[in-house]
């Protein structure tokens, strides 16, 4: 089914979605925002952008009955339109105020109370456990609906694709150790940042750290095969099965899989400048 910006999808007795008209190569059909509850006090998850007709559809779809705005993260497509619903409806913001220096985040965004991880937020007709999940990005939130056991996963996990992980602040091993974090939880449903509902979640965990996997031994091939290189250098060998138009993204999580492999013994650097994209060097360990 395809998803329509703007249209409301009703997922669950107590949710729904609206999608922001910000479609693109690296947002699917656009950044998901959910709506849960079936009260006065209603939440929203992941606001997007500050996009008006977007903003509209948000207030039309709830008639101003918005308690709680919760992002997942402060990245520039999910969080600004938190501002424009506050205005609208006093409703309280809360989230992870930490904004990692990585080029992508919403410096407009203000909450009014910091997320812990394990707190539970209630209001009409819901229960929702804040989960930590970084890796993507370091203050990346996931948020648990009990009953339904839908997990609201941002961008950690996004239907049909990896997630870019943006060193320093994304950390591959975040990454990963998060997603053993979340098979702890009962979950039957994933409701990603971007694209549809996900019904079999520990299939699409399995597929993830599958993934992972292949791609840190097409990284170790490169490594082998070059003896040393730059992050160019080995981009299109380990990202060969990648769209080239896409290798200045894939760029960090190439960058990200150095730094675990680095971490654990497996790769070295050869230089001590290694953060300067186009200097830094690297050699099997």
């Amino acid at each position: 089914m395809t998803i329509a910006p703007g249209k409301t999808y009703q997922l669950s007795p107590r949710v729904r979605r609206i999608t922001a008209p910000n479609g693109g190569r690296m947002t699917g059909p656009g950044t998901n925002t959910y709506l849960v509850g079936d009260g006065d006090e209603l939440a929203v998850i992941d606001p997007g952008p500050a996009i008006e007709s977007h903003v509209e559809a948000i207030l039309n779809a709830t008639d101003g009955r918005i308690r709680r705005v919760l992002v997942t993260h402060t990245h520039a497509d999910h969080s600004p339109a938190a501002g424009p619903l506050v205005d609208a409806t006093g409703a309280e913001v809360l989230g992870c105020p930490l904004r990692p220096s990585d080029g992508h985040q919403d410096e407009s965004l203000h909450v009014n109370r910091e997320i812990s991880h394990g707190e539970i937020i209630e209001g009409g007709g819901y229960r929702l456990q804040a989960i930590h999940t970084p890796g993507h990005i370091g203050n990346h939130f996931c948020y648990l609906l009990a009953g339904d056991n839908m997990l609201f996963a941002g961008d950690h996990i996004m239907e049909g694709v990896s997630v870019v992980i943006v060193p320093p602040s994304g950390d591959l091993k975040d990454f990963l150790d998060s997603l053993t974090r979340l098979r702890n939880y009962s979950i039957d449903a994933i409701a990603p940042g971007h694209g549809h509902l996900i019904e079999d979640p520990v299939a699409e965990f399995d597929k993830l750290a599958r993934h992972r996997r292949y791609r840190e031994n097409k990284v170790l091939e490169a490594l082998e095969k070059l003896g040393e290189g730059s992050l160019d250098s080995l981009l299109p060998l380990a990202y060969d099965d990648v769209d080239p138009e896409l290798h200045k993204v894939a760029r960090y999580s190439l960058w990200a899989h150095l730094l675990k492999l680095e971490r654990e013994g497996r790769a070295v650097r050869t230089i001590e400048k290694h953060w300067a994209f186009g200097e830094e060097h690297w050699k099997p360990a």
